[in-house]
């Protein structure tokens, strides 16, 4: 998956690609979609899910940071993860106004595993992240319910699709049809091979920005380009890795994801909500256990060039990738938005 082989999207790599190519290539992650599409009644929205590790992430939770590249959004659960430095549950994606959805469905859904969730211990910290999917879905519907939040984290898998499907199904990025995208590296550390996977929800940027690869893409043939020059939307960016790195440095690395949005032609605009969430399956913090300390693996800062170099990467194909395999839609008042291919 990311860019296939016969893709017309070429990018320069300096790491090599992981075995799928996707965030899934770190061992424990999965990635499920529940998409709602009916034309009809102009529903392009949905759910997408993805799990850290397989096991009860409330008892083992995994070691994180975010960075609010840009703070015009309103995703649930990140103050949490900046003050303790951990994640606790699968992570949603989905549209703005059915976050409260999502994270009910969640809490219900952690609830069901863990009687001891409000009870003989604190409550949850549900995480979900949102970008507006409105110009092509009707969005005040809110047609995303609880059954929905179950099925994609029912389907979680270590394959999935990308493009228009999950939370993806309605989003544009650069004015071309968006959504969801992801690729990985290999980074070499010690003589070891770890993975950097990254995950995109791509729905920012306008017409004329893009670059792949440094080149200017031209989308003028499809669409117009916005005469205010305004950058509207959002970008949810995962990064999840097997390196062994504390949450000081994981928001280093979520900090490096801008700079593969600035390589596809992003600048970070006002309107749009830039958060990036970095987690490492290589370090655990257990919610109960006997010894009162914990030890925590980390690599020598001298080092982490590597993991930034490959986390910019990742992330720029990501981007790409939600381009390459999303299709032409037209949606709500008759908006039709087209795909990359439609140029290429």
């Amino acid at each position: 998956m990311g860019l296939s082989k016969d893709s017309k999207i070429k990018m320069t790599s300096v790491f090599k690609r992981g075995e799928n190519n996707l965030i899934t290539d770190v061992p424990g992650v999965k990635v499920g979609h529940c998409t709602l599409k009916d034309a009809e009644r102009d529903i392009h929205t949905g759910v997408t899910a993805i799990f850290p590790h397989e096991g009860n992430l409330f008892k083992d939770k995994v070691l994180a940071a975010t960075s609010v590249i840009n703070g015009f959004g309103k995703s649930a659960g990140l103050v949490q993860i900046d003050e303790l430095g951990t994640i606790e549950t699968p992570i949603l994606m989905t549209n703005t106004l059915s976050v409260g959805a999502a994270v009910d469905a969640l809490i219900r859904y952690m609830l069901k595993d863990n009687e001891d969730i409000g009870v003989s211990t604190g409550t949850v910290n549900c995480v979900v992240t949102e970008c507006n999917d409105g110009e092509i879905n009707d969005i005040r519907g809110q047609h995303v319910k609880q059954e929905h939040v179950y099925q994609a984290l029912e389907n979680a898998d270590v394959i999935f699709d990308e493009g228009d499907v999950g939370a993806g199904s309605g989003m544009i990025c650069m004015g071309l049809k968006g959504g969801i995208g992801s690729a990985s590296r290999i980074v070499n550390i010690d003589d070891i091979d770890y993975t950097v996977g990254a995950m995109v929800l791509s729905n920012f940027g306008f017409p004329g920005l893009l670059r792949i690869d440094g080149k200017p893409v031209d989308v003028s043939s499809i669409t117009e380009r916005k005469e205010d020059g305004v950058e509207k939307g959002s970008v949810i960016i995962l990064v999840a890795t097997d390196i062994p790195l504390s949450e000081r440095q994981l928001r280093r690395v979520a900090k490096r994801a801008t700079v593969g949005l600035a390589r596809v032609g992003s600048y970070l605009g006002n309107g749009s909500g830039d958060i990036a969430i970095a987690f490492t399956t290589a370090n655990r913090m257990p919610h109960y256990g006997d010894s009162s300390v914990v030890d925590i693996k980390m690599i020598n800062d001298r080092v982490i060039d590597k993991v930034f170099q490959a986390t910019a990467e990742a992330v720029e194909e990501s981007v790409y990738s939600s381009l390459d395999h999303a299709h032409t839609v037209t949606g709500i008042r008759g908006k039709k938005v087209y795909a990359l291919s439609e140029v290429l």
